[in-house]
């Protein structure tokens, strides 16, 4: 089982530049995809990006692309989200979530949150105009 934790939230203002990072505990996390969401209040998770197992696939939602890179260090059981030129409609929990063998990433269903087998508790990010 992983148990996943986020760090790297904060406040900081439109135009700034944020690096998220999630580590997992478990002993198998070569063994997931690894994607992160973002939770506005009010509303529903949304995708922001995925990267496979062996980092040599990733995928990005529309709302950041272009804007956000996903990174994985597999002998450090991390991964990171690098966030750019952030906007205040950025503002959100941030979390990650692990996909067991790639399996949502390949069958193209990585957009929806019910296919992800674990997820970490988020961080907050807020983005002043």
């Amino acid at each position: 089982q992983e148990q996943l934790v986020e760090s790297g939230g904060g406040l900081v203002q439109a135009g700034d530049s944020l690096k998220l990072s999630c580590a997992a505990s478990g002993r198998s996390f070569n063994l997931y995809a690894m994607a992160w969401f973002r939770q506005a209040p009010g509303k529903g998770r949304e995708f922001v990006a995925i990267i496979s197992r062996n980092g040599g696939s990733t995928a990005y939602g529309n709302s950041m692309k272009g804007r956000v890179t996903i990174s994985r260090d597999n002998a450090k059981n991390a991964v990171y989200l690098q966030m750019n030129n952030l906007r205040p409609e950025d503002t959100a929990v941030y979390l990650c979530a692990a996909d067991r063998l790639d399996r949502a990433f390949f069958n193209d269903v990585y957009h929806d949150p019910d296919q992800y087998d674990y997820w970490g508790q988020g961080t907050q990010v807020t983005v002043s105009s």
